[in-house]
């Protein structure tokens, strides 16, 4: 189904395939941006929306395969299908271990575009959901104080409070106010989601 926000980026060098392209993705009522180089899309701002590259692989200057690993070096991982009119296997084969959704030799059919699209939507929309809960959980970890964050690295390890007590050199009902704050500042209903959040953040348990 279309998505109103979501963008489509089309680079390619031939103005007729950016023509082509626009027509039929706004008849699918997709927003289409188009490029003719690497280097102009890069100098674009990123989207904000969900949105997919449509990427020849053949570019003057800096081809598709070299754009694909200047993006995950900058972290800007965005969805990649690439249309080429050289069907060779290495070069799918070196798309798709980097990533990319699907690699479409020219000619293609329009669904097949289409129904790649879609995928590569639904890939960045789960993307960009994880890095606002990582992003959410980032800022709910600066909330805990120094002591705090110990405490949850020995809680997340599955340490008693008496363990932890006798670690930190306080007190056991202290372990459990920490233990309290820890639950409530990362908004955590239950021991096993605390561990989760854990590991998205990395944290590591303290040794013994």
């Amino acid at each position: 189904m279309p998505e109103e926000d979501a963008l489509i980026i089309v680079v390619d060098d031939d103005p007729e395939v950016c023509l082509s392209l626009t027509r039929l993705l706004e008849s699918a009522d997709l927003r289409v941006e188009t490029y003719a180089s690497a280097e102009a899309f890069l100098r674009s701002p990123c989207p904000e929306a969900p949105a997919c590259l449509v990427l020849d692989v053949w570019l003057p200057g800096m081809n598709g395969l070299e754009l694909q690993q200047a993006l995950m070096a900058v972290q800007r991982p965005l969805p990649i299908i690439f249309i080429t009119g050289h069907g060779e296997i290495l070069l799918a084969v070196q798309a798709m271990q980097a990533g990319a959704v699907t690699l479409l030799p020219k000619p293609f059919a329009a669904q097949a575009l289409l129904d790649a699209i879609q995928e590569a939507l639904a890939r960045d929309r789960i993307t960009r959901r994880q890095h606002a809960e990582r992003t959410a959980l980032r800022a709910q970890y600066a909330r805990l104080t120094a002591r705090e964050r110990e405490v949850m690295a020995h809680v997340v390890a599955g340490r008693p409070d008496k363990e932890i007590a006798a670690a930190l050199g306080v007190i056991e009902q202290t372990v459990k106010v920490h233990r309290f704050r820890v639950m409530h500042k990362m908004q955590a209903v239950s021991l096993a989601d605390l561990v989760r959040m854990a590991a998205q953040l990395d944290v590591l348990p303290l040794p013994c």
